[in-house]
């Protein structure tokens, strides 16, 4: 069964509901890395596959003190999953990467704030909106869910302006339009540290500029055996030999 979602801009609803689920967790204690795979919808759901907190939870136990690598493509979920998955991940105590291979959107992006290095994959984006829910009763039961919905909205930009280069008035906004991000996008508002493409090109700029390094050292040495004066041959003082006939 696919999720029908509820955005403004439906143009990538069908990938989105197509992102199929998969939660794993690999521990290599030798390295002391973890690697958490969140793929498809956040939150207990009775319809359809999917990664709650508990599941969270219970890899991060057993990461113990690794460092910890999240590969995160997810249409989102529970804002309440997602802010506690959010939580725990901060609060691990070792360095925590997370790589958007291709979507953070809603509840996934309250995730991808957790990470100390956030790095968008090529081509992947991130979306932010206004917390939802479905809503049966009175009058009076609506304006409680709008209450709790504006209080929930509040904690959610807390979490956005850990990370935000803008103002919590244009953060609020930009969730009130639904905005997404593109990689470069995520990198210019703060929400992201790198790209892939920016990553992969500091790495090579690194290993030139060390190969520059070397080979003018290798120059620099070659230039001082060249420009050496020639030692002059110290004189040897000759004897005389008397002979007598």
């Amino acid at each position: 069964m696919k999720r029908k979602f509820g955005f403004k801009n439906q143009a990538y609803n069908e990938k989105l509901s197509s992102i199929p689920h998969n939660f794993a967790a690999t521990h290599d204690e030798e390295k002391g890395v973890s690697e958490l795979t969140i793929y498809g919808d956040i939150g207990e759901s009775w319809f359809w596959d999917s990664t709650s907190a508990v599941d969270v939870d219970n890899a991060l136990k057993q990461a113990g003190t690794n460092d910890i690598v999240v590969r995160l493509n997810s249409p989102g979920g529970s804002a309440f999953d997602g802010i506690a998955i959010y939580n725990r991940l901060k609060e691990h105590p070792g360095k925590v990467t997370i790589h958007v291979d291709g979507w953070a959107c809603s509840a996934a992006s309250i995730i991808a704030m957790a990470g100390d290095e956030v790095i968008m994959g090529t081509g992947a984006m991130m979306m932010i909106h206004e917390a939802s829910n479905i809503v049966w009763g009175t009058k009076n039961d609506m304006r409680k869910v709008a209450d709790m919905l504006e209080e929930l909205e509040a904690g959610i930009v807390d979490v956005y302006m850990t990370k935000a280069k803008i103002s919590r008035e244009e953060i609020t906004e930009q969730m009130n339009a639904e905005t997404w991000f593109s990689a470069l996008k995520a990198v210019e508002i703060g929400f992201a540290t790198s790209t892939a493409l920016t990553v992969e090109g500091k790495d090579e700029s690194e290993e030139m500029t060390q190969m520059r390094a070397q080979m003018q050292a290798m120059q620099n040495k070659i230039d001082e055996l060249t420009n050496q004066e020639p030692e002059k041959p110290t004189p040897v003082k000759q004897n005389r030999v008397v002979r007598l006939f």
